[in-house]
Protein backbone atom coordinates (compact mmCIF):
# COMPACT_ATOMS: atom_id res chain seq x y z
CA UNK A 1 0.00 0.00 0.00
CA UNK A 2 2.05 2.86 -1.25
CA UNK A 3 -0.63 4.99 -2.90
CA UNK A 4 -3.65 5.56 -0.68
CA UNK A 5 -6.46 7.68 -2.07
CA UNK A 6 -9.99 8.47 -1.04
CA UNK A 7 -12.94 7.69 -3.27
CA UNK A 8 -13.44 11.41 -3.81
CA UNK A 9 -9.88 11.75 -5.16
CA UNK A 10 -10.34 8.74 -7.44
CA UNK A 11 -13.56 10.17 -8.89
CA UNK A 12 -11.92 13.57 -9.34
CA UNK A 13 -8.96 11.98 -11.16
CA UNK A 14 -11.33 10.04 -13.43
CA UNK A 15 -13.23 13.23 -14.35
CA UNK A 16 -10.22 15.50 -14.81
CA UNK A 17 -9.28 14.52 -18.37
CA UNK A 18 -12.80 14.73 -19.90
CA UNK A 19 -13.28 18.03 -18.08
CA UNK A 20 -10.03 19.35 -19.50
CA UNK A 21 -10.98 18.22 -23.01
CA UNK A 22 -14.37 19.90 -22.67
CA UNK A 23 -12.70 23.12 -21.56
CA UNK A 24 -10.24 22.89 -24.45
CA UNK A 25 -12.99 22.36 -27.03
CA UNK A 26 -14.93 25.27 -25.49
CA UNK A 27 -11.88 27.51 -25.81
CA UNK A 28 -11.45 26.52 -29.47
CA UNK A 29 -15.15 27.17 -30.10
CA UNK A 30 -14.96 30.61 -28.49
CA UNK A 31 -11.84 31.43 -30.48
CA UNK A 32 -13.53 30.33 -33.69
CA UNK A 33 -16.57 32.53 -33.03
CA UNK A 34 -14.40 35.56 -32.24
CA UNK A 35 -12.26 34.97 -35.33
CA UNK A 36 -15.40 34.67 -37.45
CA UNK A 37 -16.74 37.97 -36.16
CA UNK A 38 -13.44 39.80 -36.55
CA UNK A 39 -12.68 38.29 -39.95
CA UNK A 40 -16.04 38.91 -41.56
CA UNK A 41 -16.28 42.39 -40.06
CA UNK A 42 -12.77 43.26 -41.23
CA UNK A 43 -13.22 42.00 -44.78
CA UNK A 44 -16.59 43.67 -45.24
CA UNK A 45 -15.50 46.89 -43.57
CA UNK A 46 -12.57 47.11 -45.97
CA UNK A 47 -14.81 46.25 -48.91
CA UNK A 48 -17.33 48.92 -47.95
CA UNK A 49 -14.62 51.54 -47.56
CA UNK A 50 -13.23 50.65 -50.99
CA UNK A 51 -16.67 50.77 -52.59
CA UNK A 52 -17.89 54.01 -50.96
CA UNK A 53 -17.79 55.84 -54.26
CA UNK A 54 -19.73 53.07 -55.97
CA UNK A 55 -22.40 53.17 -53.28
CA UNK A 56 -22.68 56.95 -53.59
CA UNK A 57 -23.10 56.71 -57.36
CA UNK A 58 -25.68 53.95 -56.98
CA UNK A 59 -27.63 56.09 -54.53
CA UNK A 60 -27.36 59.10 -56.87
CA UNK A 61 -28.78 56.92 -59.65
CA UNK A 62 -31.79 56.02 -57.52
CA UNK A 63 -30.76 53.08 -55.35
CA UNK A 64 -32.37 53.01 -51.94
CA UNK A 65 -30.32 52.46 -48.77
CA UNK A 66 -31.96 49.06 -48.38
CA UNK A 67 -30.56 48.09 -51.81
CA UNK A 68 -27.03 48.94 -50.64
CA UNK A 69 -27.67 47.10 -47.37
CA UNK A 70 -28.87 44.04 -49.27
CA UNK A 71 -25.85 44.17 -51.59
CA UNK A 72 -23.34 44.18 -48.73
CA UNK A 73 -25.23 41.58 -46.70
CA UNK A 74 -25.34 39.31 -49.75
CA UNK A 75 -21.57 39.66 -50.08
CA UNK A 76 -21.17 38.74 -46.40
CA UNK A 77 -23.53 35.80 -46.86
CA UNK A 78 -21.51 34.49 -49.80
CA UNK A 79 -18.29 34.80 -47.78
CA UNK A 80 -19.93 32.94 -44.91
CA UNK A 81 -21.13 30.17 -47.21
CA UNK A 82 -17.64 29.77 -48.66
CA UNK A 83 -16.22 29.51 -45.15
CA UNK A 84 -18.88 27.03 -44.11
CA UNK A 85 -18.14 24.91 -47.17
CA UNK A 86 -14.44 24.85 -46.34
CA UNK A 87 -15.30 24.09 -42.72
CA UNK A 88 -17.51 21.16 -43.70
CA UNK A 89 -14.74 19.66 -45.82
CA UNK A 90 -12.22 20.06 -42.97
CA UNK A 91 -14.70 18.78 -40.37
CA UNK A 92 -15.47 15.60 -42.29
CA UNK A 93 -11.75 15.05 -42.73
CA UNK A 94 -10.97 15.47 -39.03
CA UNK A 95 -13.86 13.51 -37.51
CA UNK A 96 -11.82 10.34 -37.24
CA UNK A 97 -9.25 12.20 -35.19
CA UNK A 98 -11.86 13.73 -32.91
CA UNK A 99 -14.04 10.62 -32.59
CA UNK A 100 -11.97 9.37 -29.66
CA UNK A 101 -12.86 12.51 -27.66
CA UNK A 102 -16.61 12.30 -28.25
CA UNK A 103 -18.89 10.68 -25.70
CA UNK A 104 -21.99 8.86 -26.96
CA UNK A 105 -21.89 10.87 -30.17
CA UNK A 106 -20.96 9.62 -33.58
CA UNK A 107 -18.28 11.29 -35.61
CA UNK A 108 -20.81 12.45 -38.19
CA UNK A 109 -23.57 13.76 -35.92
CA UNK A 110 -25.88 15.74 -38.24
CA UNK A 111 -27.33 17.89 -35.45
CA UNK A 112 -23.86 19.09 -34.46
CA UNK A 113 -22.87 19.88 -38.03
CA UNK A 114 -26.10 21.78 -38.75
CA UNK A 115 -26.13 23.67 -35.44
CA UNK A 116 -22.48 24.74 -35.63
CA UNK A 117 -22.70 25.93 -39.20
CA UNK A 118 -26.02 27.67 -38.64
CA UNK A 119 -24.49 29.48 -35.68
CA UNK A 120 -21.53 30.60 -37.77
CA UNK A 121 -23.86 31.78 -40.53
CA UNK A 122 -25.86 33.88 -38.06
CA UNK A 123 -22.65 35.27 -36.51
CA UNK A 124 -21.27 36.16 -39.95
CA UNK A 125 -24.48 37.92 -40.97
CA UNK A 126 -24.53 39.85 -37.69
CA UNK A 127 -20.90 40.85 -38.19
CA UNK A 128 -21.63 42.02 -41.73
CA UNK A 129 -24.55 44.20 -40.66
CA UNK A 130 -22.41 47.00 -39.21
CA UNK A 131 -20.34 47.60 -42.38
CA UNK A 132 -23.51 47.23 -44.46
CA UNK A 133 -25.24 49.86 -42.38
CA UNK A 134 -22.25 52.17 -42.77
CA UNK A 135 -22.42 51.68 -46.54
CA UNK A 136 -25.98 53.01 -46.58
CA UNK A 137 -24.90 56.29 -44.99
CA UNK A 138 -22.83 57.40 -47.98
CA UNK A 139 -23.87 60.81 -49.24
CA UNK A 140 -24.42 60.87 -53.02
CA UNK A 141 -23.63 64.61 -53.10
CA UNK A 142 -20.22 64.11 -51.47
CA UNK A 143 -19.45 61.24 -53.81
CA UNK A 144 -20.23 63.22 -56.96
CA UNK A 145 -17.97 66.12 -55.91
Amino acid sequence: MTKVETVKELVQDARSQPSFLLMLVGAFFTTAVVLTIVGVYGVLSYSVSQRRQEFGIRMAMGAEPRDILRLVLRHGFSLALAGIGAGLVAAFGLTRLLASMLFETGGHDPLTFVAAHALFLVVALAASYVPARRGTQVSPVDTLR
